[in-house]
């Protein structure tokens, strides 16, 4: 049995430290928890499309993906999305319908209310 030994990328090491700590200055799970979700294998991390965010989510709504934004899908609704990583077409699809992009640490430097953000994927 191999030893797992987390993400080898040194961008991601740093924020999933980052997310700990936060949690524990926090006191909230949701840091925690998408902490947990980027520690995993890359083959087992959120991919997320476009369609699924459009339906699941409200108008002006903060979403987090511990993971990746694909372009599948339309979006219709002005969402705030913030992760891991975004294809380009997604960015484009996200900005073009006035929503706004952001990465998990930008996300963290805001500070959000943590009632106000949810998980997709």
């Amino acid at each position: 049995m191999v030893k797992r030994t987390g993400p080898t990328n040194y961008q991601l090491q740093g924020l999933v430290k980052e997310l700990k700590k936060k949690s524990i200055e926090d006191n909230s799970g949701i840091w925690k928890r998408i902490a947990v979700d980027l520690e995993k294998p890359s083959r087992q991390r959120r991919i997320v499309n476009l369609s699924r965010i459009s339906r699941f989510c409200k108008e002006d709504e903060t979403i987090v993906v511990p993971g990746k934004v694909l372009a599948d899908g339309d979006i219709d609704k002005k969402i705030n999305v913030a992760a891991f990583a975004f294809s380009k077409t997604a960015k484009e699809k996200i900005l073009k319908s006035n929503g706004q992009l952001m990465t998990i640490p930008e996300l963290m430097k805001k500070n959000p209310k943590t009632s106000e953000m949810r998980i997709i994927g």
